[in-house]
């Protein structure tokens, strides 16, 4: 059997991987695997490297392809594989709906399984059942993410969950070992972006925020291809529907109002 850890370079991957690494959680994984869309931030990636050369085991990164280069090429109507991303959809009658989920999968999920199945040695056919552990970053203030493996030669552990320890728990033991604090993990045009976020972007890394503004505008034109006919219609990165340029991001502060949810958003959507 092989240990892996699923690292997205969160705040709570990162923290499990550290742990790992100081022999706080055992026993010591065999390796990390980063799944890279092509689109992260870049200061992601700058977590990444600094992260790499603090651990004792290897970390592969593994890739399935672009996500910013395939929304490009299907904005051009040029062939490629049909990946649906959860963007906010306006149809020609005004009703709202959203896309479908499956860009998780397709470039998070499926390169991760692939790679541990190359580490097994078996690329293809059958894998014995419980061949490999993997160690997924969930905390228990998002208990319901944890769910079991589909495929019976991963067996899927949450050592955060074990060990009851919530995100700030995470942040908080950080903080005591002196590490950084992660960035968050996300594709730079993920429509699960936080108003906060999408500020963030946009006065923080206006480079990215352009980046976004341009592939929204690109994801505008309406999908029309055999099997795609739940998507005909105007996608948008943001939930309110208009470019995202022109989106209000100001805050209640910002409008002279009382913002009485401050305390009560963990912001953990889309973690």
């Amino acid at each position: 059997m092989i240990t892996v850890i699923s690292l997205g370079a969160g705040v709570q991957s990162s923290t499990m991987s550290l742990m790992a690494a100081a022999g706080e959680i055992e026993p010591m994984p065999d390796c990390a695997i980063f799944a890279d869309t092509g689109w992260e931030p870049k200061v992601v990636y700058r977590h990444l490297d600094w992260l790499t050369e603090q651990l004792p085991f290897p970390v592969h990164v593994v890739t399935d392809g672009n996500l910013r280069e395939q929304l490009v090429a299907r904005s051009a109507g040029r062939a490629g594989r049909f990946l649906t991303v959860p963007f906010f959809l306006k149809h020609r009658n005004d009703a709202h709906g959203i896309g479908r989920r499956q860009c998780t999968s397709h470039y998070k999920v499926e390169p991760i399984r692939e790679k541990i199945r190359e580490l097994l040695g078996r690329p293809k056919g059958p894998v014995p059942a419980g061949s490999a552990e993997k160690w997924i970053g969930i905390s228990v203030d998002e208990v319901i993410r944890a769910t079991p493996s589909k495929v019976r030669f991963e067996i899927d552990r949450f050592p955060l969950l074990k060990k009851r320890m919530t995100r700030a728990d995470c942040l908080g033991w950080l903080r005591r070992h002196g590490y950084p604090e992660p960035p968050k993990p996300s594709c730079i045009g993920c429509p699960f972006h936080s108003d906060r976020m999408w500020r963030e972007m946009r006065d923080q890394r206006p480079e990215e925020w352009a980046d976004a503004i341009e592939i929204d505008k690109l994801i505008r034109r309406p999908i029309d291809r055999p099997g795609a006919s739940s998507l005909r219609g105007e996608q948008f990165m943001h939930a309110q529907r208009v470019p995202l340029d022109q989106v209000d991001l100001t805050t209640y502060e910002d409008r002279g109002q009382l913002n009485l949810f401050v305390h009560e958003c963990e912001g953990l959507c889309g973690v």
